[in-house]
């Protein structure tokens, strides 16, 4: 873990055992000594030592993590709300579970990119290794039948001889767009602004509008359980999860409802932040005094939903991709046994 990229799954741990200490009525400095002592990773114990260096100068939690500068903005602005509405236990255990539920979204996003990878990945090393190694080997064996491979056999063999020959050619291009993408990525300019024209184009649309919407629903969920007035969780959510123009034109679009005095539910279910159902689900929790957990309720049926989709992704891919390197196989294989029969039938 580096000391200045502390994972969800940590920040979700780490504020969940600081509101057991608080409901235990130990003090917030010396829970986090306690912590600190029992962490067995050198960079978090760091970070602990640090955070409980500025709890001895008797401030807040959120101004003693804003001053170890390791803390997601998210987060602190989050704890000093809670801090303010006395209700920091509560906030605590709600910024567990929405760092819960973003540790979750993560992987399963990991998942739907890296396993399909792999899989094109070892589908073009078989493919290779059936042009380059094993079609040379048939060619040889029907040469000395007296006979050839067919065209297509031929050309696709070709290929594979051609692309031995390029082999250092090619890894050297490979090797250059790969040191390309890497200092890319690796230039934070860059990478903001490639980040940013994605999130532009693809930001609203399709699952990834249906994680956005998630995102913020999950922020604004917190901020409500954290005494937050609605309007003020709509900015925070909003300055959070500005995933796109036409996202945040959507989240201006409904504080400008809100000023006008509508309901949260309807501003969100005009805007198409929460759909139908969920709009009608939050309307009657707003009706009934109920509006934060209700909101909790929809971040939690969001993070099903948009689990089950990826998953769905996936397993579409999976099959489909299985399917295309039988096929490629198949027809390799068949162009050049086809002429192994016709000679076996002749011979017999």
């Amino acid at each position: 873990m580096g000391s200045k990229n502390l994972t969800n799954a940590y920040l979700s741990t780490l504020c969940l055992e600081i509101s057991m200490l608080l409901d235990t009525g130990i003090t917030i400095d010396h829970g986090v000594s306690i912590m600190m002592e029992d962490e067995p990773d050198k960079d978090a114990q760091k970070i602990l030592n640090l955070l409980s260096d500025k709890l001895q100068d008797n401030i807040p939690l959120s101004a003693a993590m804003a001053g170890c500068g390791h803390f997601p903005p998210y987060m602190v602005s989050t704890i000093e709300i809670g801090e303010k509405t006395g209700r920091l236990t509560q906030t605590l255990k709600a910024l567990s579970e929405h760092y819960e539920r973003q540790d979750r979204l993560a992987a399963a996003i990991k998942s739907a990119v890296m396993y399909p990878a792999i899989l094109l990945g070892m589908m073009i090393v078989v493919v290779l290794i059936l042009l380059i190694q094993v079609l040379p080997i048939f060619n040889d064996v029907m040469a000395r039948m007296g006979t050839q491979m067919s065209p297509f056999a031929s050309q696709l063999m070709d290929f594979g001889m051609w692309f031995r020959g390029a082999s250092v050619t090619i890894a050297i291009v490979v090797f250059a767009v790969f040191v390309i993408v890497f200092l890319m990525w690796a230039v934070k300019g860059i990478r903001s602004g490639i980040a940013k024209w994605a999130r532009n184009k693809w930001g609203a649309k399709g699952i990834f509008g249906r994680i956005a919407t998630f995102r913020f629903v999950s922020s604004l969920s917190l901020a409500l359980s954290s005494g937050l007035g609605t309007e003020e969780s709509i900015n925070l959510a909003a300055s959070v999860n500005g995933e796109s123009e036409v996202l945040n034109k959507k989240y201006d679009k409904c504080i400008e409802m809100l000023n006008s005095g509508e309901r949260l539910a309807v501003a969100l279910k005009e805007t198409g932040i929460l759909n139908a159902r969920d709009g009608r689900l939050l309307s009657l929790g707003d009706q009934s005094g109920m509006a934060d957990s209700t909101m909790q309720e929809i971040a939690r049926r969001n993070d099903t939903a948009v689990q089950d989709e990826i998953a769905q992704v996936v397993g579409r891919i999976e099959p489909t991709l299985v399917i295309t390197t039988s096929v490629i196989v198949g027809i390799i294989l068949l162009s050049v046994m086809m002429p192994l029969i016709g000679i076996m039938t002749s011979i017999g």
